[in-house]
């Protein structure tokens, strides 16, 4: 298979579906003109044109509210948000809209549509630049949430969302937009709520998702050379959340670990937990551990924002504890 880069897989997946249904449209500050804030649209305003890649001014309450609206009128809109940290504008047109139409209208209004961009931290952005919002949008109903930790999850989950009839939040990440894998040149689509092993083992499970799953690999590898066997699990779809897969893998190791970049009050990781105490408790030889980042904002400086961010030497450390060792 051919080596891309996450930017290109997430180009190439919208590409493809614009060219296989002209009721898709992209949307968003700088996707057009500029080739995306990250270049994750790069060559699609020549291919598409202007009425299909769309520049919008800075108001995400009015251009997400746009999407909304045609979504409900049979067109398949993406809309990028610069980040996350700027859904929050927006947050309205997606809670309170999108999330409910199809319910409120009795099914009449199907919501198909996705809004993408960058989750989490991304460097020395300071407090309102660097947070995580996938258990916000992950709490609300009618709302799937994606965050695809590699190339290859990437293009099938966005494949996959765009086809949906439901809206997705798709999540990624300003520090993967680089990073390289294999994907294969053919048409592909992962299905959404399906996690992945991505590394087989037998002492302890640490699930995780999006870019910090890289922390945990790490981790795996340094607990290797002790002979600690990590089975890691990457959900890359927060909700629907794949229970079955963490049940199965817990009930073979015992040990679970859950790695998470956000604050750890109602987090992803708290859902987790609950679940696997609910369906698996008995076969738990040692108290779930979670890592996340600090419980606060998150700061601007480099020494503190390392050790707010979590680590592969944290990992190490919650699966050492959960091996009493």
């Amino acid at each position: 298979m051919r080596t891309i880069q996450f930017r290109e897989a997430i180009a190439e997946a919208m590409s493809e579906e614009m060219r296989r249904d002209e009721s898709v449209y992209l949307m968003g500050e700088e996707v057009a003109e500029y080739n995306g804030a990250y270049k994750a649209s790069k060559g699609m305003l020549d291919e598409f044109g202007p009425k299909r890649v769309i520049d919008t001014p800075i108001a995400e309450l009015g251009f997400a509210g746009i999407a909304v609206g045609s979504a409900m009128n049979g067109c398949r809109p993406i809309v990028e948000f610069m980040t996350f940290n700027f859904s929050l504008v927006g947050i309205d047109q997606i809670i309170n809209n999108a999330a409910k139409m199809r319910q409120m209208s009795a099914g009449q209004f199907p919501m198909p549509m996705v809004f993408r961009g960058p989750t989490a931290s991304a460097g020395q952005l300071a407090a309102t630049h660097s947070q995580a919002f996938e258990n916000w949008y992950a709490n609300c109903p009618g709302l799937k949430v994606i965050v695809p930790s590699n190339p290859y999850d990437a293009k099938g989950l966005l494949k996959a969302a765009i086809r949906d009839n439901d809206p997705v939040i798709f999540m990624e990440s300003e520090q993967m937009y680089g990073d390289k894998g294999e994907v294969p040149e053919g048409e592909y689509i992962i299905p959404i709520g399906v996690a992945d092993i991505k590394r087989e083992g037998t002492d302890v499970t640490i699930v995780s998702f999006g870019k910090i799953i890289k922390e945990a690999m790490i981790a795996a590898d340094e607990l290797a050379k002790e002979g600690i066997s990590c089975e890691i699990i990457d959900l890359r779809t927060v909700r629907p959340m794949d229970y079955d897969a963490i049940i199965n893998s817990v009930k073979k190791t015992n040990r679970l670990v859950v790695l998470e970049e956000a604050w750890p009050f109602a987090s992803v990781a708290s859902e987790i937990t609950y679940m696997v105490q609910e369906r698996a408790f008995d076969y738990l030889d040692a108290p779930v551990q979670r890592i996340t980042t600090a419980d606060a904002p998150a700061p601007y400086s480099p020494t503190l924002l390392k050790e707010w961010l979590p680590n592969a030497g944290d990992v190490v450390k919650a699966v050492k504890k959960v091996m009493y060792r």
